[in-house]
């Protein structure tokens, strides 16, 4: 009974990119239920529900859960619980708006999506906006991929070159480092052997595989040919990757708590909000962001006089495994809270075996995913070209256009992946941009112009929705106050810590 809620669940785990794709599959869906002669019996129909839940999980890249520690730490324990709370009710109450807003409004017979209903009830301006953010939430989504991939490229690449050239490689099963502590006088040639060829050698390779250089332009290499696929039908196979990969990455983090047991020096100073909370409202933005795919999921709900109820289900399961995760890494840590890092893999050593796994599991996830989120993206790019030169068909499909925009895709990722690799502050600030547009400002003027259009819009309505606005402006500004790191270390400073830090582990 909870199956469907738990897949729409799993559609929601990561913002970004999920979005597009689940509109590109319930096209695709659709498109094959109409071109058929022949109706699909029960088993047909159970597959392909299957098959979609599976599309959906495979989306979910994890972020959030893997930042979702880092966040309670920014906030502390008991305000970072409440606040994803708080967070998690207001995106459920402006999904919904959207979906009654399309009941009333949308058109019978025709497939309404947000920027539609813009349009109609707000104006030409309003579907712009929508547009545009649609395509800066792929984006974003790109980055942070690009970012995880290229982490787990490195550590992957690392341990295996470990084990092919030094002896006795023990395995650990619970070594965490802190890496904000790394003492800066090491260097790589004190931690290996004194011999001149070796250390040649081994400064040779940490040139060449270098985290902040050359591992995303290696790993734009061995991507880009898959980028330009007419179609990425063929990534779609390996949709159970991702039910694997985050399946163990709940199976991780609940081992390793239980192992390290409760670790908490104060339970009072977690009672108080630290100034910089804004950091997990920001990312939770980010976290809850369905928004512009709301109307297409809900859509092929088979009662939709019950959509109210899925939702709110499915909101409550997604704040459950959000907490669980965050709470229970959060108060097990063994370290200092303020070593937490936005991608919890990097608390650990290379070396660590359940987190080699993790991350060999995440990588070919995110590798099957990345094509999928790209086709969207550049679909919707070819789209808007059109829709803006109607005269002049500029996104008319052609392999020179897909060749130059994966370039301009991935040159941007890769400039993010050396210079700012922190998800962290990627996430909250992609959230708060895209979460003060389709979930605080787009949701709240439809509904103040649905409730004109009825004669029922009230002082007090208008007052509510317009608060809700300018706690997404507010959302916004906050995060341009506060430090990921909470100092005031340079950020070329900071690479450098992180950098020696892989190196010598």
């Amino acid at each position: 009974m909870l199956q469907p809620y738990f897949g729409f669940l799993k559609s929601t785990l990561i913002s970004m990119s999920r979005n597009s794709l689940n509109r590109w599959k319930y096209e695709v869906c659709k498109l094959s239920n109409e071109t058929s002669n022949v109706a699909p019996d029960l088993a047909t129909l159970r597959r392909r529900n299957l098959e979609g839940r599976f599309a959906i999980w495979n989306t979910t890249m994890g972020s959030s859960l893997l930042a979702m520690a880092w966040g309670l730490e920014k906030s502390g324990l008991l305000p970072g619980i409440l606040i994803n709370i708080a967070v998690a009710a207001l995106c459920l109450y402006t999904a919904y708006v959207l979906l009654r807003v399309n009941e009333k409004h949308g058109i019978m017979g025709h497939h309404i999506e947000v920027p539609e209903l813009c349009r109609m009830l707000i104006g030409k301006w309003a579907e712009v906006v929508a547009k545009i953010f649609s395509l800066i939430v792929l984006t974003g989504a790109n980055i942070v991929y690009w970012i995880l991939m290229s982490n787990f490229l490195y550590n992957f690449v690392m341990f295996a070159y470990g084990v092919l050239t030094e002896k006795d490689v023990q395995m650990e099963d619970s070594s965490v480092i802190c890496p904000k502590n790394i003492v800066l006088s090491m260097n790589t040639t004190t931690i290996f052997k004194p011999d001149l060829n070796y250390i040649q050698i081994v400064t040779t390779f940490y040139k060449v595989w270098d985290l902040y250089s050359t591992v995303p332009v290696f790993l734009a290499a061995v991507m880009f040919p898959f980028l330009n696929f007419k179609s990425p039908t063929f990534f779609t196979k390996f949709n159970s990757i991702g039910t694997i990969s985050v399946g163990y990455l709940l199976f991780f983090v609940t081992v390793k708590s239980l192992n390290w047991g409760i670790n908490m020096e104060s339970w009072s100073s977690e009672l108080h909000l630290k100034p910089t909370f804004c950091a997990l409202s920001g990312m939770l933005s980010l976290s809850y962001f369905i928004h512009n795919i709301i109307i297409s999921i809900m859509r092929n709900n088979k009662h939709q006089e019950h959509n109210g109820r899925d939702l709110s289900i499915a909101f409550g399961l997604i704040t459950f495994t959000y907490i669980f995760i965050g709470v229970f890494f959060y108060i097990s840590f063994p370290l200092a809270k303020t070593c937490i890092e936005d991608n919890i893999l990097n608390n650990f050593s290379k070396r660590d075996a359940m987190t080699i796994i993790a991350r060999i599991l995440l990588l070919f996830q995110l590798f099957t995913v990345f094509p999928l989120i790209s086709f969207m993206l550049r679909n919707d790019i070819l789209v808007t070209l059109n829709t803006i030169s109607k005269n002049c068909p500029l996104g008319n499909f052609s392999y020179g256009k897909v060749v130059i925009i994966n370039t301009a895709v991935l040159f941007v990722c890769i400039m993010f992946a050396c210079f700012l690799p922190r998800i962290g502050t990627l996430i909250r600030y992609t959230g708060a941009l895209s979460g003060l547009v389709y979930i605080f400002m787009l949701p709240s003027l439809l509904k103040m112009a649905s409730l004109k259009k009825e004669r029922a819009l009230t002082l007090p309505k208008s007052i509510f929705h317009i608060l809700i606005i300018i706690a997404g402006i507010l959302n916004l500004i906050s995060q341009f106050f506060i430090d990921d790191n909470g100092s005031t270390i340079s950020v070329s400073f900071t690479f450098g810590i992180l950098n020696n830090s892989y190196k010598q582990k």
